[in-house]
């Protein structure tokens, strides 16, 4: 039953940083930045963003009994 819940919480999450993906990619040019600067920062977002998604679904996938290694946690 877990499990059911921690691919629902998935479903949640991916939706809300689409939206906020969306949105970020809807406010960005409205920005008056140099191209470099724009490029850099929506780099800089994508890398948080994925972060973020890999973060979430480890702990959802905790709380579903799959216990993921974080591969600087292999390391003793």
């Amino acid at each position: 039953m877990a499990t059911i819940g921690a691919l629902i919480g998935v479903v949640f999450v991916l939706i809300i940083l689409g939206v906020i993906w969306w949105g970020i990619n809807q406010l960005l040019p409205l920005i008056p930045l140099p191209p470099p600067f724009r490029t850099i920062i929506h780099v800089i977002i994508v890398l948080i963003l994925v972060i973020i998604v890999l973060w979430v679904i480890a702990i959802l996938l905790g709380v579903a009994g799959i216990h993921v290694g974080w591969p600087f946690n292999a390391v003793r």
